[in-house]
């Protein structure tokens, strides 16, 4: 009892040590002064709550701990082959016509949470699927958003004759960062890939004619539908706007809703090609590397071509949804591609599940919809966010939808009388 004093006395201790500045310190402005108050009872509050966790917590082992709460905790249930489609029809079905009857704060917040669910599946398959510690992927983004913006105001192309274009680039840029890395892997993977994506975002930030610097572009075009824009007035003379060559009234939110639509075809478009090359001989041969380079070399795969099939997809899925971003937002500058955003697109793989499309996609809508929710919590977003990803490696470390692995179970032979 004393040491287990003592530990929770220490605990405690540095739980109060890492709130005090994040909840017992808050900055007043009056006018010209700012000044700092202090706010004991939040932090006060934590260190109970972390003193009498640890004080009395039940003394067992971690991993049978692990092991029990693993059995203890529900698992998704899971639906007949004949139910799936029909299911999936549904939900489909759901999400074309629920828009028609949302806000328009609830629109904008589900077509960025598409945006992140595209790009969690395009992580998924680098991570989760080949195994490849990616920290770097916003850099693929990057290359998505800033070719569309390039190639819309250089050469008048349209969206959807860029959409290609941006995916061939963001998977080439994949393939040569996939050249210097094949022999790295683990945590040097993950550093080499970090560096790269800081220098294709000081790149985008000091090549000033190319891509504006820290100025960025704006006056991006948005999609049209067969030449029909989305808007109050026609951006060029001579054009036609959608209520026009309709005869309807204009309303606004018609824009926010064909991007919603939008976005949500780009999304099913890559769950289903993920769906059938995982399939394929292609996803077979990234589950092989995954689970042991060295078996997947004495099988006859070459992990080279696997690692760079890998990467340029997953960075192809990533330059999809960034080409997507920059003609919702209408402008992007560099500070828009910052490791923070490759850090929550991989929370979001590892929280779902890695190499759970499902998991993945729930992950993208809880952290992307959650926060503009629950916006009295908005400045301890981080925190929480933090205490979330801690508390899942811990309880639930396969993600909230655990993949499904084949697995075969020999019968056990009966012992025969001598």
């Amino acid at each position: 009892m004393p040491r287990n004093l003592l530990e929770a006395v220490l605990v405690a201790l540095l739980a109060g040590l890492l709130t005090v500045p994040i909840l017992g310190i808050h900055i007043q402005v009056d006018g010209i002064k700012v000044s700092l108050q202090g706010n004991a009872m939040p932090v006060l509050a934590i260190m109970a709550v972390v003193f009498a966790a640890r004080l009395f917590q039940v003394p067992q082992k971690a991993a049978t701990g692990m092991a029990y709460l693993s059995q203890r905790l529900p698992r998704p249930p899971r639906l007949a082959a004949s139910y799936r489609p029909v299911l999936i029809g549904l939900v489909i079905v759901v999400a074309i016509v629920w828009p028609f009857t949302a806000s328009r704060s609830a629109i904008d917040i589900a077509t960025l949470a598409l945006i992140y669910v595209m790009l969690g599946l395009g992580l998924n398959v680098v991570v989760g699927f080949a195994g490849l510690l990616d920290l770097g992927y916003v850099a693929f983004y990057a290359v998505g958003a800033y070719g569309y913006a390039l190639l819309s105001m250089h050469w008048g192309l349209s969206f959807w004759a860029c959409l290609p274009l941006c995916v061939l680039m963001a998977a080439a840029t994949g393939c040569l960062l996939g050249f210097p890395v094949l022999r790295l892997r683990g945590d040097y993977l993950a550093i080499v890939t970090l560096g790269f994506g800081e220098i294709i975002r000081l790149l985008l930030n000091n090549l000033n004619a190319l891509t504006g610097g820290p100025d960025g572009i704006g006056n991006i075009a948005k999609p049209t539908l067969f030449g029909l824009e989305f808007a109050r007035e026609p951006s060029t003379e001579g054009g036609v706007t959608f209520h026009q060559f309709f005869g309807l009234d204009y309303h606004s939110i018609d824009t926010l809703i064909f991007l919603y639509l939008v976005a949500l075809g780009m999304a099913l478009l890559i769950l289903y090609v993920i769906n059938r090359l995982i399939r394929m001989p292609i996803g077979r041969a990234w589950e092989a590397l995954r689970e042991d380079e060295i078996a997947c070399r004495s099988l006859g795969l070459n992990p080279t071509t696997i690692k760079l099939s890998a990467f340029g997809f997953g960075a192809s899925t990533a330059g999809f949804a960034g080409a997507f971003f920059a003609a919702r937002q209408g402008f992007i500058n560099p500070e828009s591609f910052t490791f923070i955003e490759s850090a929550i697109v991989l929370a979001i793989v590892v929280l779902g599940g890695m190499g759970s499309q499902l998991g993945v996609i729930l992950a993208a809508i809880a952290l992307t919809a959650l926060p503009e929710i629950a916006r009295q919590f908005a400045e301890y977003r981080m925190l929480i966010f933090g205490l979330v990803l801690v508390l899942m490696m811990i309880w639930r470390p396969q993600g909230l939808v655990p993949a499904s692995r084949p697995r075969l179970e020999l019968p056990e032979r009966a012992e025969t009388a001598p």
